[in-house]
């Protein structure tokens, strides 16, 4: 964690800037483990509700696509409003509605309370990382972005399994219950520890550097490059089972690799973004390209297949932290509006991958949908690579 915390309105010491960072990591573990829980829980909450299986598979495709549609125009209608009120508010809702997903006695409320939910988290994610950046200095506050997001990534390796593991040995509701008592926690603490000044106060609040066309660049690179990632990833069990020959069993094992090499992934992105966000971004999608590629001509082969998941894991969670950190550097505008847009294009992007990838799978097979992935990630990789002669020529 940085040394030391701006001074910012309101005299946020270190300790306290520091207090708040851990606990919005904390509340951004609890939002990416509440996010994907069904998927774990699948056949419990069907059987516990006497609903379907796609049924409940509505309730994660269904919070994906409120999150894309209402990012931009949530965070905008909030944006005068001040950080710690706005995340008080954030996880106060979050915490009753995920209370509501424990204790509900029908599929109906607990589709509401995911809604709930899913309208919190858009406005969370747009507004998270601005609010924590701007108690640091500006030359660590990539390292901050870090640190906030490796709560989400954490979510992936022990929130998730963990949770579906509590939710098979006991009841489904159980996890919702543990998740929705975390962001009580994460929200008393973020009150105290947040300053209590204005959104223009927040000297993360403007970009130094902004530009609309390398901003609107940014957003079509990130669509393209995490369509390419779930065009493939959403369907890495049938890749690894069919194509690469491994076990069902060994698929639980190569997914734990893969999240751990997410949470390196974001720190070391966190350190290099600091000294050059473009850069870092470029390299993390330089890398989902050629893990993609390698899938491609050498999926069959299981370390081949294992080594090229592991680097999928580690190049997306890296482009996640520069992502976030390129916004703070280059929006148009207001940082938080932007950040709404980013985290649209990223929901569009799983959304659209994770349909395609459904369509060749059962069409071509599995072996299409890295090729259809690879394609995506490359064309991002390519746009990227002419951000610099197509912004001379747009000034």
């Amino acid at each position: 964690m940085p040394e030391s915390a701006a001074k910012a309105p309101g005299e946020v010491t270190r300790g306290r800037a520091v207090a708040a960072v851990t606990a919005l990591s904390v509340a951004l573990f609890a939002f990416a483990t509440v996010e994907t829980l069904p998927v774990g829980l699948l056949p419990q909450i069907a059987h516990g509700l006497g609903v379907s299986l796609p049924s409940v598979g509505l309730l994660v495709t269904g919070y994906g696509l409120v999150v894309m549609a209402t990012a931009v125009p949530l965070t905008a209608m909030t944006r005068r409003v001040p950080r710690r009120r706005l995340l008080a508010v954030l996880l106060g809702v979050f915490t009753a509605a995920t209370l509501l997903c424990g204790v509900t006695p029908g599929y109906g409320i607990l589709l509401g309370a995911r809604i709930l939910i899913a309208l919190t988290h858009a406005v969370m994610w747009s507004v998270v990382a601005s609010a924590a950046a701007g108690m640091f200095p500006e030359r660590v506050r990539a390292k901050v972005v870090a640190a906030l997001f490796s709560g989400s990534s954490l979510a992936q390796v022990v929130g998730v399994p963990t949770g579906t593991w509590l939710g098979q040995q006991t009841d489904w509701r159980v996890p919702f219950l543990v998740m929705s008592a975390l962001g009580l926690v994460a929200g008393i603490i973020v009150v105290a520890g947040l300053p209590s000044a204005s959104v223009e106060d927040n000297p993360a609040a403007v970009a130094p550097e902004p530009s609309g066309f390398r901003f609107a660049l940014l957003v079509t690179v990130t669509a393209l490059v995490v369509a390419g990632f779930f065009t493939f990833y959403t369907y890495v069990t049938v890749f690894l089972t069919r194509v690469a020959g491994m076990s069902s069993h060994s698929v639980g094992a190569v997914l734990a690799v893969g999240g751990v090499a997410g949470l390196m992934g974001t720190s070391v992105s966190g350190v290099l973004s600091d000294r050059n966000t473009r850069a870092t971004m470029a390299g993390s999608v330089t890398l989902v390209t050629a893990a993609l590629a390698l899938l491609v001509a050498a999926g069959s082969h299981p370390t081949a297949a294992v080594t090229a998941v592991a680097l999928l894991s580690l190049s997306l969670s890296g482009m996640i932290t520069a992502l976030t950190s390129r916004v703070l550097r280059i929006a148009p505008g207001n940082v938080d509006v932007a950040s709404a847009a980013s985290s649209a294009a990223f929901q569009a992007g799983i959304a659209g991958g994770s349909f395609l990838g459904g369509r060749l799978l059962a069409a071509h097979g599995p072996h299409c949908t890295v090729v259809a992935g690879a394609a995506l990630a490359a064309a991002g990789f390519v746009l990227l690579l002419l951000e610099e002669p197509l912004s001379r020529r747009c000034r």
